[in-house]
């Protein structure tokens, strides 16, 4: 067994690719907050291609944890000198190892705020990337407005030199900069949400505006926000995936990443300081990210939601196991042609049936195991952002919504809590303990989980939403999960 640190790369197996560049060399000009698996199988793979061409060395990764539970993270990689092994699982099961080596650091912010502000002020930092989750933008999900009555956020105006968010640190580390006289960094959300640089520009400029409002003014005039659509499968690491990479290859890595072969990015090209050269490793870098960003929220994103709940209930666990059953392929394929590539706008390049037949190979692969349960995970966080537009669009346009009415209402019946069998779901959402409540009114008043007005607006007074929802509702009671899908299949 090989422990992985800088020392042993050159004792790996010769199956497993490793870094061909001196990690010594490489200085860093990027730090990344919220340093996950999908960051690791995606952004910093990119860059670790770069680098295996002996390009990029200058553009190393500082990672940095916001949250308490990044602790872990970073004890795993600062063990291993932040090497970490990456497995490509294929659907035929070949597993494809490789070490990934431009992460160089990994700061937590809780311990020492101040060295994580100083290291995004140090002029070599051009670029701070974030992958926080939608939840991580602190905006309203109807208004769309930051949120500065959030406790951390009051803290972090209060005492501006020992933030506790993102918001803090960035912002903190751009005032000095400005300072300083030198010149900003871009920030650039790789998050699944529509607009993600947008969202950001909004988000950053809000908070610096609430602290100082010249400072707000001069974030928004000069940080570049680009937008991105980035797509990676990328399940949750179990104790299975890291005894098979012990088992498989002789490495014992505190926390691998393992992924599905299909890998997109689709990067806005503005940066104020430069960029890696992502265009050449296989990045789309486009002028407009929106048309591949709506493809992929109405239609992988949204259809993640179509299959979850459903597939739950009618008692699988996996995805890959909806997606081997015709029954449900049928379903997914059938709301995303009518439903949501409706809403889209031609994306240039992209055949959007191909696309679609590609989505339902992918969420069938066995190899990936992504559970129905990470599936089902933060849906308020979900749900507004990837379906509520296609059935806002397609109630606006006459077109069909029954189905993503029926997504809906499989989110309602999930959130009681139980399944059809009667055992506990274990319900995971920030907003767990409301909808748990509203849920609970599922059968005494039916429109109880839509009237919920931050998650879903004006919907539940909608007459064509409200009595395809409260169908499907009825048959989720009345005949099951499965039964409940053949009726949208052969209505």
């Amino acid at each position: 067994m090989i422990s992985l640190n800088n020392n042993n790369v050159s004792r790996l197996d010769a199956a497993v690719e490793a870094p061909v560049y001196d990690r010594g060399a490489v200085t860093p000009g990027i730090v990344h907050i919220g340093v996950g698996g999908f960051h690791r199988a995606h952004q910093a793979m990119y860059l670790d291609t770069l680098m295996n061409r002996g390009q990029a060395l200058d553009w190393g990764i500082v990672g940095v944890g916001v949250m308490p539970g990044d602790k872990r993270m970073q004890e795993a990689l600062s063990s291993q000198d932040h090497l970490y092994t990456l497995v490509v699982k294929h659907p035929d099961g070949h597993y494809a190892p490789r070490v990934i080596g431009s992460m160089i650091d990994y700061l937590f912010a809780p311990d020492d705020p101040e060295a994580v502000i100083e290291t995004m002020a140090d002029p070599a930092i051009r670029i701070v990337s974030l992958t926080v989750t939608e939840g991580g933008y602190n905006f309203h999900h109807v208004t769309g407005e930051f949120d500065v009555d959030n406790p951390d956020v009051q803290h972090d105006l209060a005492h501006p030199e020992t933030p506790r968010t993102t918001f803090g640190l960035v912002i903190e580390a751009l005032k000095r900069r400005r300072e300083r006289g030198i010149a900003p960094f871009t920030v650039m959300s790789c998050d699944n949400i529509q607009g993600n640089g947008h969202v950001a520009g909004r988000m950053f400029t809000a908070f610096a505006r609430h602290r100082d409002p010249e400072l707000g003014d001069w974030v928004a005039a000069e940080v570049p926000f680009p937008n991105s659509m980035v797509d990676r499968i990328t399940p949750v690491t179990s104790a299975q995936d890291i005894e098979e990479v012990a088992n498989r290859f002789s490495i014992q890595d505190a926390w691998p990443v393992v992924c599905e072969p299909f890998t997109q990015w689709v990067l806005e090209d503005r940066f104020i300081a430069g960029r890696p050269g992502f265009d050449e490793v296989g990045v789309q870098v486009v002028d407009d990210v929106e048309p591949y960003e709506l493809m992929k929220l109405r239609l992988l994103n949204a259809s993640h939601q179509a299959l979850c709940y459903f597939g739950y209930l009618a008692g699988y666990r996996y995805a890959h196991q909806v997606c081997q059953d015709e029954l449900f392929v049928t379903f997914l394929l059938d709301y995303m042609r009518h439903e949501g590539s409706p809403t889209l706008a031609p994306v240039p390049g992209v055949d959007l049936e191909t696309y679609r037949r590609t989505l339902i190979e992918r969420f069938a692969n066995p190899e990936i195991k992504d559970t129905l349960a990470r599936l089902c995970a933060e849906s308020s966080d979900r749900i507004p952002k990837w379906l509520v537009p296609v059935i806002r669009e397609q109630l606006d346009s006459g077109g069909e919504m029954h189905r993503a009415a029926a997504v809906v209402a499989s989110w309602a019946r999930y959130a009681e809590g139980k399944d059809e069998q009667g055992e506990p779901i274990e319900v995971v959402d920030r907003l767990k303990e409301s909808l748990m409540a509203l849920a609970a009114d599922n059968r005494s008043r039916p429109t109880a989980f839509i009237e919920n007005r931050e998650l879903f607006g004006d919907l539940a007074n909608q007459p064509r939403f409200r009595d395809a929802y409260l169908a499907a509702l009825d048959s989720l009671y009345q005949q099951g999960a499965r039964a409940t899908v053949a009726s949208l299949v052969n209505p």
